[in-house]
């Protein structure tokens, strides 16, 4: 059985599966399409289609973002441009702990007479990249611009 990693997407080995019924239909062995996606399937080591279909399923999603990428966003409603130091998907790929390095330090207060800057900044985004944590006047407390 082949890795996944080397897996062209579900739409990739459609199309392949229907160019391959069109080659053998012309060369005067009809197939079904049916036929043509298990052929598909055994050519990469699958025993059949569904098979082949449920491992595609099982491949986890990219990440939103990448180690090392330029994002912009904002955090805990204060705008930011930086790089992204770490990455890790967290349970089923869904949400991912990210840490930020800011480009310029970010006041992470509101309050008139005080301040804290932070500069580098972990938080778990969604595929979205947003976080499910809130401040409290609902806001979330990243929002990245993907």
């Amino acid at each position: 059985m082949v890795g996944h990693a080397s897996l062209p997407s579900l739409d990739d080995l459609k199309a392949q599966a229907k160019r391959l019924r069109h080659e053998l239909e012309a060369g005067g062995t009809p197939v079904n399409h049916s036929r043509a996606l298990e052929l598909m399937a055994h050519q990469y080591g699958y025993k059949d289609w569904n098979t082949l279909h449920a491992a595609l399923g099982n491949q986890p999603l990219p990440a939103p973002i990448a180690l090392g990428q330029r994002v912009s966003g904002s955090y805990l409603g204060q705008a930011f441009e930086g790089e992204v130091i770490a990455v890790r998907a967290l349970g089923e790929g869904e949400r991912y702990r990210i840490t930020l390095a800011f480009d310029d330090p970010v006041d992470v207060v509101t309050f008139d007479s005080f301040s804290a800057f932070r500069q580098r900044v972990s938080a778990t985004i969604d595929r979205r990249g947003v976080t499910a944590e809130k401040t409290s006047d609902g806001q979330p407390h990243m929002v990245l611009s993907l």
